[in-house]
């Protein structure tokens, strides 16, 4: 055998990633993230037996919550909306702040998340989403992260400003010390130097913030993909919805986050829900923060029209407007009085004729009224000659058509469908907008009745 032969090949030494291979009762161990299970549930679990033993101080709550809030706010003021996201820019004191109270929640550094999460933008809900919805609630919760992937699934983004953010560079480098001090170290101190309560502040303020505030932020992943309404966009999994904002500080207005990704804003009502819009404002105000990026007003409210017009189009393709104009067969006008005297209840109204024997019963206005018009043009008995209907009356006069009558009257009906084909809206599914009032059977004026002789 040659030296040539003795070589190699580059497949055999080619190594499947644990996560391409199926979990069976013998591998499932090697599938599991073992430190992410660690410091995302051993962690926490060990601090709520810890806290058993440590009482709670009023004093040592409040700063957890205060810390929860400077920490919640590193991630979705910082890692999110600034560097994910670039919607607005800051000065170098509040990126250095962000970076830091964004390190104490214990989510990974700064150019990890926001290179994950652009890529969950850009590939959401497919494969090379790293926390799609679509592979279960549960795991765009943990899952993804207690369970290994294969960073090469992962879609590809470009991160190149990241890489030119020295505080960005700095705090990857640095993470493990940025966790240590800004997540467990320096609650711990205050909470100690404060009024000595050192255990607490290590317990409450430390280990179980950590823990809420990744809850939190977990939920922007699967809740805020799971619950609530879509009034920008529906083809994706984002939704909107107050709860979801309540736990994630303000995030939770997630499908206009994911149609106007650069705004700096995610809720743009007065009356919603998000700190985080509010800070960043703040911080402009004190000249920390500026260039805070707005969507044109009018381009979201076009997306929030289309989508309701979306939502219609489809309630109304599944209404009965009755057979089209075009579809509608002939009839001679001797033929259409022959039909009516031998008992058919048909109505010829601007051109059109309605077969209404079956409802003549439940007319409204009574038997005789109705039954006045059958084999006649009734077009100015129904529009005002006798009753100025309503629209509703013309919907239902639509679903009854049964022709339309030959010697004129069919030539209008057939310049009015040809008008309809090419000057009215229709939907998405090609049907013709039937607004009120545009019915073929209403005429824009009422028609007067004749003076009394």
């Amino acid at each position: 055998m040659s030296s040539k032969d003795a070589r190699p090949r580059a497949t055999d030494t080619k190594k499947v990633h644990i996560a391409d291979t199926q979990m069976t009762r013998q591998n499932w161990y090697k599938h599991v993230n073992w430190l992410n299970v660690v410091l995302i549930l051993g962690v926490p679990i060990s601090g709520c037996i810890q806290a058993f033993w440590v009482p709670l101080q009023l004093k040592t709550a409040i700063w957890a919550v205060v810390y929860y809030f400077f920490t919640g706010l590193g991630i979705t003021a910082g890692y999110h909306r600034l560097w994910a996201h670039c919607s607005y820019s800051a000065t170098l004191p509040l990126r250095i702040w962000l970076a830091a109270v964004g390190g104490g929640a214990v989510e990974g550094s700064i150019r990890w998340w926001a290179r994950d999460h652009r890529a969950h933008h850009r590939y959401t809900d497919t494969d090379k989403d790293p926390y799609s919805v679509r592979k279960g609630l549960l795991y765009s919760h943990l899952g993804w992260m207690v369970m290994k992937q294969n960073p090469k699934r992962i879609g590809r983004t470009d991160i190149s400003d990241l890489n030119e953010d020295p505080v960005v560079v700095w705090q990857h480098r640095n993470y493990l010390k940025v966790v240590i001090f800004m997540g467990l170290v320096l609650p711990m101190l205050v909470a100690g130097l404060g009024w000595g309560d050192w255990y607490g502040g290590f317990v409450y303020a430390g280990i179980l913030r950590i823990f809420f505030v990744q809850q939190a932020t977990f939920c922007v992943n699967s809740l805020a993909h799971w619950l609530g309404d879509q009034p920008f966009d529906d083809r994706n999994s984002p939704r909107d919805h107050v709860i979801t904002a309540l736990f994630t500080l303000g995030e939770g207005y997630h499908n206009f986050h994911h149609e106007f990704p650069s705004d700096y804003r995610n809720a743009i009502e007065w009356h919603q829900y998000d700190p985080t819009k509010w800070t960043i404002w703040m911080c402009k105000q004190f000249g920390l923060a500026f260039d805070l990026k707005q969507f044109r007003s009018n381009e979201i409210e076009k997306g929030r029209v289309q989508q309701l017009q979306k939502k219609i189009d489809q309630k109304r393709a599944k209404l009965d407007w009755g057979t089209p104009l075009d579809q509608l067969p002939v009839m001679e006008w001797d033929d259409y009085v022959e039909q009516t005297k031998n008992g058919r209840g048909l109505v010829s109204i601007a051109g059109v004729v309605h077969d209404v024997t079956d409802f003549i019963k439940d007319h409204p206005g009574g038997k005789a009224m109705i039954k006045s018009g059958l084999g006649k043009d009734a077009t100015a008995m129904f529009n005002g000659g006798v009753y100025y209907h309503s629209n509703g009356a013309h919907n239902l006069l639509s679903t009854m058509r049964v022709g339309v009558i030959r010697g004129g009257g069919e030539v209008e009906i057939w310049k009015r469908a040809q008008k309809e084909n090419s000057e009215y809206v229709r939907d998405e599914t090609g049907q013709r907008i039937i607004r009120a009032g545009m019915q073929v059977t209403k005429i824009p004026e009422p028609i007067p009745t004749a003076d009394a002789a």
